[in-house]
């Protein structure tokens, strides 16, 4: 026997019998349930979708209460380890992790999209020298759409994966020019004899005319942060890129939306929060005083708790390891005593142990960009690059979804209704 759910509406006593699928019922099959037959039917009040589905995805999954993070089936503890980024992108697009002939032609094809248009160049640099480098990428990427018109054909499969390279490839080369233009330096091209990771440093922070080598360390952890980073199911950003893309508009421009969500505070923005928080503190012996006011709601503790996780971040332990292994190449930051402790305090004290405040994957990241030697401006775009990968592997998804359609949400009216209109004159 089908699953099903049984509703009885106490308005009009009827019963219906909705069936039930993935522990989902449709949100259409509550329109049936009317007191009146002209009624528009029953609809779902649900404000920030915080317990909808909005689509049926194979590509991630999460278990919050249990801190469980996978790509494609895969912990992401063992892709950390094991894996490179260009590896874990391949598999997030593709659905299976590729052989070393498919890895080695995947990595060709990302190369060979690496250098960006001169006039893309040209309009990067008529930026003003203070502008935001989220805001250089944003609009940057969205420019990309009229140097591929092609694009706009999101019905061939062909042309989609055209254009996920072209992204994937060109949106580190920007990144990096963007950091070079807050700097006042000279952009830095690619240089396709490098891995993904150290490519990208390469272009942030070789000078002209020296050689540049990254130490491994550094290449590393930034590898690790870029798996970390690159899908989180369906959050603010991700559905912003199913939303312009189900209007069947170019990847550049639904990119260009999903990175306006991530350049929000709330979003890609947390790291810096975090930041600006341990600065804040300062030293280790303030941190009682600081968690107390946390506990009295004078203060928000920055880095704890997520809207998903109700256990420890999966991501969080990994990227703490990962802290230890960059501290050790540039020093150790005096900001991370402070991190540990407030960790220690958050993991032990009744107070945020009930709530389920555990740290989450800003707590650590942003200490790790700093000691790398970014600025905070830059981080919602570090955030960005990976992220790139699980909008574009989302974004293809939902383009052979047979149930997906233009997004629509309904709303619950509450204004007035036929009014009749006065005169300016009479107003």
């Amino acid at each position: 026997m089908a699953e099903s759910l049984t509703i009885t509406d106490n308005r009009t006593g009827k019963t219906y019998e909705l069936p039930v699928e993935n522990d989902t019922i449709r949100a259409l099959d509550l329109r049936q349930i009317k007191v009146k037959e002209d009624d528009f039917g029953l609809m779902t009040y649900d404000p920030g979708y915080t317990n909808t589905a909005s689509c049926k995805s194979s590509i991630t999954y999460i278990d919050g209460e249990k801190g469980v993070l996978e790509y494609r089936g895969f912990p992401i503890e063992t892709l950390a380890e094991n894996s490179s980024f260009t590896e874990v992108a391949y598999l997030l697009l593709n659905g299976q992790l590729p052989t070393s002939d498919e890895l080695s032609v995947w990595r060709d094809d990302i190369n060979h999209h690496t250098v960006v248009h001169e006039n893309i160049k040209r309009q990067m640099e008529s930026f003003r020298y203070d502008a935001h480098p989220m805001g250089m990428m944003i609009s940057t990427v969205a420019a990309l759409s009229t140097f591929y018109p092609e694009a706009k054909n999101v019905q061939d499969p062909e042309n989609r994966k055209l254009q996920i390279q072209r992204l994937i490839a060109k949106v580190p080369t920007i990144a990096a020019f963007t950091f070079r233009h807050s700097q006042g330096h000279p952009y830095i091209y690619p240089n396709n004899k490098l891995s993904y990771s150290k490519n990208f440093l390469n272009m942030m922070f070789r000078m002209i005319g020296n050689d540049y080598e990254p130490n491994e360390a550094l290449v590393k952890a930034l590898d690790i942060l870029f798996i970390l980073h690159a899908d989180h199911e369906q959050n603010c950003s991700t559905s912003v890129m199913r939303a312009i893309g189900s209007s069947e508009a170019d990847p550049y421009s639904a990119w260009a939306g999903a990175a306006a969500a991530l350049y929000g505070p709330l979003h890609g923005g947390a790291n810096e929060a975090v930041l600006r928080m341990l600065t804040e503190i300062g030293h280790v012996k303030n941190v009682p005083e600081y968690v107390s006011r946390c506990k009295n709601g004078e203060l928000r503790l920055m880095g704890f708790g997520h809207r998903v996780y109700k256990n420890y971040d999966p991501r969080a332990r990994i990227i703490k390891k990962c802290a230890d292994d960059v501290f050790e190449v540039t020093g150790r930051n005096p900001l991370l005593d402070v991190a540990l402790e407030l960790e220690k305090i958050a993991l032990e004290d009744e107070y945020f142990v009930k709530r389920k405040l555990y740290p989450n994957v800003d707590f650590y990241s942003g200490l790790i960009y700093q000691a790398i030697g970014l600025p905070v401006s830059l981080f919602p775009v570090m955030f960005a690059i990976p992220r790139t990968v699980g909008w574009l592997a989302q974004w293809a998804e939902m383009m052979t979804d047979k149930d997906q359609r233009i997004q629509r949400p309904r709303q619950v009216y509450l204004g007035e209704r036929n009014l009749d209109f006065v005169p300016i004159s009479d107003r």
